[in-house]
């Protein structure tokens, strides 16, 4: 069974916007990373967000971006979420939720020596795992699965929820579902061909987690 939310990252195009908005995912992602394949402009993002259904929540994603852009984006309602994926410190992370109110997702790249434990020391409200900006590669699974059996662990994790990314697909997706317990799955490259946002791929993965969510 999967039961928890989907985000849809690296919208870019309108097409993408049309698409998200037929099935209905619970978040999307723009990537304001000048170095991404799937970059976009404030400009760019505030007129996809017109076209966005509003029961979506739109997450802006930045890798060491100036608090105050991300500040200006989140108050201009272009992005609802901001997800800070570099070297952030915790004062600029609190900078941003205190003059938004907005949610924060702290990434967390995952290897052999991640401490969970250390990582929910942070004040955002979400924590996303994964094994990089945009790699589209599963990290080990074992390095987390180990620790999420930590009772004390799982009392933060109740406080403070989880995104799962890195190589989710809709091969893997409800084994993910089922091992980690996300508050939700990320997905990007595994639903594009060609580097492009797939319909049909987001509509077999949509389709795929509303039937098993039912059973």
């Amino acid at each position: 069974m999967i039961d928890c939310k989907v985000k849809i990252c690296g919208l870019h195009r309108e097409e993408d916007i049309c698409c998200v908005n037929a099935y209905l995912p619970d978040y999307i992602g723009f990537v304001f990373y000048p170095e991404s394949k799937r970059y976009v402009t404030g400009e760019q993002a505030q007129k996809l967000k017109e076209k966005l259904d509003p029961r979506i929540r739109a997450v802006g994603v930045f890798v060491n971006a100036d608090p105050d852009e991300v500040i200006a984006l989140l108050q201009k309602n272009i992005i609802d979420i901001a997800q800070l994926h570099g070297q952030e410190s915790e004062e600029e992370l609190r900078k941003i939720r205190e003059q938004t109110g907005k949610p924060v997702i702290r990434a967390v790249k995952v290897t052999e020596e991640t401490n969970l434990q250390e990582a929910y020391q942070t004040d955002a409200d979400y924590i996303l795992l994964d094994n990089g900006m945009g790699s589209g590669k599963p990290f080990p699974w074992d390095v987390i699965l180990k620790q999420l059996a930590q009772e004390e662990l799982q009392e933060k994790i109740c406080r403070k929820p989880f995104f799962l990314a890195g190589g989710i697909d809709p091969e893997n997706m409800e084994r993910a579902a089922e091992a980690f317990r996300p508050y939700a799955l990320d997905l990007s490259s595994s639903v594009e061909t060609d580097g492009v946002k797939d319909p049909e791929k987001i509509r077999k993965l949509m389709e795929t987690i509303r039937k098993r969510g039912t059973e």
